[in-house]
C-alpha cells in the first residue's frame, strides 16, 4: 500500500469544514482522499484529479456519492472545477510510490523496464522516444536544469553515442550508461538518480503543469480556503514558495506612494513555516525525507497579477 507523506499534517492544514467542497489534486491511490472523506459531513464534497490511468482505476473503488474523479492534468484544473468555489485544495506533487515500484512504468533505475516515465502512458512521448530524437544540447539542458546534474554534459554525450549503436529503450540501459559517465556521487545516492528525475520531469512537463495550476487554484479558492502543497524536490518547491510569497504581498504598482492603511489586502495569507516529515515518519518511509509542506489561506483580497515563468527558469 502507498503511504501518503505528511498525511495527518496535510489533512489538518486543510482545516476541513464538514459541509465544504475540497480538491485532492493528486489522487494517486486515494490515501489523502479517504482521509478527507472521513472528515466531511453528508453535505461535503470531494473532487479528485489525476492523469494516471491506474489512479483512475483506483478511484473507482471509492463508492461514495460525495466523491467525484477527473482524469486530467494540473493545467486543466479550472476546466474540471467549472464555476465551483472550494474550501481547500491539496496537491502532493511528484511521482507516487506505486509508480516508482512498478517496473512497467519506467520511472525507476532499481529494476529493468521499458524506458517510458509518462504519468499518462496514453499521452505524449515516452522518455525513450524523446531520447531517440533530441539533440545532444537539448538532452544536456534537460538533465542540467531538471536534475541539477553537474555531469550533464558527459551524460548527454554518452547517451547520444550509445543511441548511434542501438536504441535506448530500457531503464537498465540508461542507468548503466549514466553510471559510467558520472565520475562521483554523494554517498548513498545512485549515479542515475538525477538523470532519471530530470527525464521524468521533462517528459511530463511537471514544472510547467505546477506553474499553470497555481493561479487556477487561487482563483477557485473561497475566502478562508486553504491551499496545501507538498513538494519533493527543490525546483517544484521554489515555484510553490515564490507563488505563495508573491500572492501574500499587496498587489500594487511599483513606486505608487501609499500609506500602510491604504495598502490593498493580499490574496493569500501564509500559514506558518514550511513543514518537513518527522524523524519517525522518515524512518518508516524514507521517501518522506525530501518532502516539504507549505500552506496558505485565501483572503478576501483581489486576485493578483502573478506571472509565473514555467520550468527551469525558476531554478535560480
Amino acid at each position: 500500500m502507498h503511504e501518503p507523506v505528511l498525511l495527518n499534517e496535510a489533512i489538518d492544514a486543510l482545516a476541513i469544514r464538514p459541509e465544504g467542497t475540497y480538491v485532492d489534486g493528486t489522487f494517486g491511490r486515494g490515501g489523502h482522499s479517504r482521509a478527507i472523506l472521513e472528515r466531511l459531513g453528508p453535505q461535503g464534497r470531494l473532487i479528485a484529479l489525476d492523469r494516471d490511468p491506474e489512479a483512475e482505476h483506483a478511484a473507482r473503488e471509492i463508492r461514495d456519492p460525495r466523491f467525484s474523479f477527473f482524469r486530467t492534468a494540473f493545467s486543466a484544473l479550472a476546466q474540471a472545477l467549472g464555476e465551483r468555489e472550494v474550501q481547500g485544495m491539496l496537491f502532493d506533487l511528484g511521482v507516487s510510490s506505486p509508480q516508482l515500484d512498478d517496473p512497467r512504468r519506467g520511472f525507476s533505475f532499481r529494476a529493468d523496464g521499458p524506458l517510458d516515465m509518462r504519468m499518462d502512458p496514453t499521452q505524449g512521448e515516452s522518455a525513450a522516444q524523446w531520447l531517440a530524437r533530441a539533440e545532444q544540447q537539448q538532452i544536456r539542458e534537460a538533465i542540467r536544469d531538471y536534475g541539477e546534474e553537474r555531469f550533464a554534459k558527459q551524460i548527454a554525450a554518452a547517451l547520444v553515442a550509445a543511441r548511434s549503436r542501438e536504441p535506448l529503450v530500457r531503464t537498465r540501459q540508461l542507468a548503466d550508461l549514466v553510471a559510467k559517465a558520472v565520475r562521483t556521487r554523494e554517498p548513498g545516492q545512485d549515479p542515475a538518480t538525477r538523470t532519471f528525475q530530470a527525464l521524468r520531469i521533462h517528459v511530463n512537463r511537471e514544472l510547467e503543469e505546477v506553474s499553470l495550476m497555481l493561479p487556477q487554484a487561487l482563483a477557485h479558492l473561497a475566502t478562508g480556503g486553504r491551499l496545501v502543497m507538498i513538494s519533493f524536490h527543490s525546483l517544484e518547491d521554489r515555484i510553490v514558495k515564490r507563488f505563495m510569497q508573491q500572492a501574500a504581498r499587496p498587489d500594487v504598482p511599483r513606486r505608487l506612494p501609499l500609506r500602510e492603511a491604504e495598502m490593498p489586502q493580499p490574496a493569500l495569507r501564509l500559514m506558518g513555516r514550511a513543514l518537513r516529515a518527522s524523524e519517525p515518519e522518515t524512518r518508516r518511509n524514507p521517501r518522506a525525507r525530501s518532502a516539504i509542506l507549505r500552506v496558505a489561506e485565501r483572503t478576501a483580497g483581489p486576485l493578483p497579477n502573478i506571472r509565473i515563468e514555467p520550468g527551469a527558469r525558476w531554478r535560480n
